[in-house]
């Protein structure tokens, strides 16, 4: 009885994210929070510079004579890609396969394509 008991302890103590049978969701939503961590700060400074007007003077030459819905979209955009990006990056380490790799590739490359778009459109 007593060895049954130390062996359920130990079955136990061995589960969870870090042990090797580890739920892929799990992996998924700590690493989630770990690109949260280091990107809470660049959201902040995104939605900073997105809400408060005077902050496009900060950046001189050629941005400064941006558009003003210009400027706010473009930092908009920004900060809800760096809000989105946990997502994606834990989504990616669930699925962990070639097609969830192609889809993140295929949505970084949209946002940088349409971001350079939008930054072209309205710095004249």
């Amino acid at each position: 009885m007593a060895s049954g008991k130390k062996q359920q302890q130990e079955t136990e103590l061995h589960g969870g994210v870090l042990s090797g049978n580890g739920s892929p969701a799990l992996w998924g939503t700590l690493i989630g929070l770990i690109v949260f961590a280091f990107v809470a700060v660049p959201i902040s400074a995104a939605v900073r510079f997105a809400t408060h007007p005077m902050t496009q003077q900060l950046f001189g030459g050629r941005l400064s004579e941006a558009t003003q819905g210009g400027y706010v979209a473009f930092w908009w955009i920004v900060a809800v890609f760096l809000l989105a990006l946990p997502f994606l990056v834990g989504w990616g380490v669930a699925k962990l396969s070639g097609k969830t790799l192609a889809i993140i590739a295929a949505v970084v490359g949209l946002f940088f394509v349409v971001t350079l778009v939008m930054g072209q459109l309205f710095v004249f």
